[in-house]
């Protein structure tokens, strides 16, 4: 079922934020448009205050107007990095003043922890980029934050990150327009189609097992769960996935589990000021002197000099 009336998504734009969420967010409705051979929808970008607004790796995007004279049906919003900075009374105040000139509010990437910070999550299901779930849990609860790929509760939608978002846009686009589009946009973008048997740099896992496994792994690192428990959760024998890992991934589960979590210490080693104990804690680890030896064994360099080095660097 088609709506011939063309939907009004508008993006708001802050420094930092992310090209590939941008592009997720925007190029299905232009695909849609094109396939249907009509303006099912239009976009435009906004800011809080004139000028360009720089994306993370420097594109420069000319915002056509400002949010507060802004109105449409969606207003996304685009943060991605330095969120915390952002969340000022001032954007607040934005943000409060134009959910009554539009119709959804949605955060993409971090974008949930703006409208939280707003008082418009309230009551709502949402999520939020998953490096940030736990503190975002902890800071507003009474957001019902919860790990999915992406979330529509009523007049709030979010996602996790530049991946989901194309995943809640093709949702939005069949919820509007049918499957029978959709499928065809998801198509144009070669989503859902079947990843390549190799993988020269052997950084992301192909197969399907594979990648359902690492999801439930990052979203339990501070509770590790054991192998089996995982293989469990997908339905699966341990030896099945063990052999998934080793086919696509080539290496154990468990080790790519200690590579998860050691990743998260050192964002966190890195982005916060956490103690090293602290942080410890927050990887799965009891031990914060086991902790530092896997990660010198993983990183080359102690977890002390892993942050005198990020500081150094500014």
């Amino acid at each position: 079922m088609q709506n011939a009336q063309s939907q009004s998504f508008s993006m708001l734009l802050f420094g930092g934020f992310s090209n590939l969420c941008l592009a997720n967010a925007v190029e299905p409705l232009r695909a849609a448009n094109t396939l249907a051979r009509k303006p099912l929808y239009q976009w435009n970008f906004l800011t809080l205050a004139d000028g360009p607004v720089r994306s993370s790796s420097g594109l420069s995007v000319h915002a056509e107007r400002l949010l507060s004279g802004a109105r449409g049906a969606f207003l996304f919003v685009m943060p991605s990095y330095g969120h915390k900075a952002l969340a000022t009374p001032a954007t607040a105040r934005a943000l409060r003043a134009a959910s009554a000139r539009f119709e959804t509010l949605v955060g993409l990437d971090t974008g949930s922890w703006l409208l939280a910070d707003a008082g418009l999550l309230d009551g709502y299901r949402a999520t939020c980029h998953w490096d940030i779930l736990g503190a975002t849990a902890e800071a507003y609860p009474d957001v019902h934050i919860t790990d999915d790929r992406f979330i529509i509760d009523r007049n709030r939608a979010s996602c996790g990150g530049a991946t989901t978002t194309q995943e809640l846009m093709l949702e939005l686009i069949e919820r509007r327009h049918g499957a029978g589009l959709t499928l065809e946009v998801a198509a144009l973008f070669m989503y859902g189609e079947r990843d390549p048997q190799i993988d020269p740099l052997r950084l992301i896992p192909t197969h399907r097992n594979v990648k359902a496994a690492v999801s439930v792994m990052r979203r339990h690192v501070e509770e590790p769960l054991s192998i089996s428990q995982i293989a469990q959760t997908l339905g699966l024998s341990r030896r099945a996935l063990e052999q998934a890992f080793q086919t696509h991934a080539h290496a154990s589960p468990a080790k790519a589990y200690r590579a998860i979590r050691l990743a998260e210490a050192r964002r966190r080693l890195e982005q916060t000021r956490e103690s090293v104990a602290e942080i410890a804690l927050r990887s799965g680890y009891r031990d914060a002197t086991a902790m530092a030896r896997a990660f010198k064994a993983e990183f080359g360099i102690t977890p002390s000099a892993a942050r005198s080095k990020r500081i150094a660097e500014g």
